[in-house]
C-alpha cells in the first residue's frame, strides 16, 4: 500500500508535468503528418468503410444501419489499441532522460494513455456525423452515457498500459508481441459482430464462445453499442464487474511498477 500511496502522490503532484507530456505528444502526432490532427477524425471512419466493404458486401453478412454498428466498437477500440501502443513505449523510449534526470516514471505510461483520451474526443465527430445525417432515428438520450463507459475503459486501459509499460524495459519483446495480441484480441472481441453471433459461435465452439465472454471487452464494447446504437442503457452488472476487476488490476499493476522503477536506469 505504501507503493500504491507513493504512485498516487507522484502522479498528482507532478500533474502539470502530466499535461505538458500529453500536450508535446499531441502536438508532435499532429506536425509529423500532412493531414495533422484531421487523422484522428479520418482514421475511424475509414476502418469503418474497410469493414462495411468486407462485411457487407464480400461477406453479405451484416447487422441492420451496419456502418454504426461497426463504428461504434471501432472508435473505442483505435483509443484503445493506439494508448496501449503508446504507453508501451512510454518508459523505455525515454532512456537518456530517464538516465539524466531524477523523476517519478509513472507519469510515462499515465500521460501517454491520457492523450488517447482527446483522440477518443475527436472521434466524437464523425460519430456526431454519422447519427446526425445518416441515422437520425438511433440519436437518443443514452447518448450521454458515453463518458460513463469510457471511464470504465480507461481504468481498465491505465492498469494494462502501466503494466506494459514496465515489463518492456526487461522485455522488448513486449512491444513486437502486442501487435499480433490486439490485433487477436480485435476479432475476439465484438467488433465486427454483435453478441447473438457468439451465441451462435456456442453452441458449436463453446471453448471460443466462452473466450469471447470472459473478454473484458466483450462487456465494455456491448455497452458501448447498446447506447450508440440500441438506444438503450448499458448491462450495468458486467459494466460494473469489469470496473471492479480493473481497478483491482490498476493496483496491482501501478506496485509492481513502483517496485521495479529504481531498476529502470541501470536497465535501459
Amino acid at each position: 500500500m505504501g507503493l500504491i500511496r507513493a504512485a498516487w502522490t507522484d502522479v498528482w503532484s507532478r500533474r502539470k508535468l502530466i499535461r505538458y507530456l500529453v500536450s508535446a505528444d499531441l502536438k508532435k502526432k499532429g506536425r509529423d503528418t500532412l493531414f495533422g490532427n484531421v487523422w484522428w477524425v479520418l482514421d475511424p471512419l475509414l476502418q469503418m468503410v474497410v469493414y462495411v466493404v468486407l462485411v457487407s458486401i464480400i461477406f453479405k453478412r451484416s447487422e441492420d444501419d451496419y456502418a454504426l454498428f461497426i463504428f461504434a466498437a471501432i472508435l473505442p477500440w483505435k483509443w484503445f489499441s493506439s494508448a496501449i501502443g503508446d504507453a508501451i513505449t512510454s518508459v523505455s523510449g525515454q532512456d537518456r532522460l530517464i538516465k539524466q534526470v531524477q523523476f517519478p516514471k509513472i507519469v510515462l505510461p499515465v500521460a501517454a494513455i491520457l492523450a488517447g483520451i482527446t483522440q477518443f474526443a475527436f472521434g466524437m465527430i464523425p460519430l456526431a456525423a454519422l447519427l446526425g445525417l445518416l441515422y437520425a432515428d438511433r440519436i437518443s438520450p443514452t447518448l450521454v452515457l458515453i463518458p460513463v463507459v469510457a471511464a470504465v475503459q480507461l481504468v481498465f486501459t491505465l492498469a494494462l498500459g502501466v503494466l506494459a509499460a514496465a515489463l518492456n524495459v526487461f522485455f522488448r519483446d513486449i512491444g513486437n508481441l502486442s501487435r499480433h495480441v490486439l490485433r487477436l484480441w480485435f476479432y475476439l472481441s465484438p467488433a465486427l459482430y454483435g453478441a447473438a453471433v457468439v451465441d451462435q459461435i456456442g453452441g458449436s465452439q463453446r471453448l471460443i464462445a466462452d473466450l469471447i465472454r470472459v473478454n473484458p471487452f466483450y462487456p465494455i464494447l456491448n455497452a458501448y453499442r447498446s447506447v450508440i446504437y440500441e438506444g438503450a442503457p448499458p448491462d450495468w452488472t458486467a459494466l460494473g464487474g469489469v470496473l471492479g476487476i480493473s481497478i483491482v488490476f490498476l493496483l496491482v499493476a501501478v506496485w509492481f511498477f513502483k517496485r521495479v522503477e529504481p531498476t529502470f536506469a541501470k536497465v535501459l
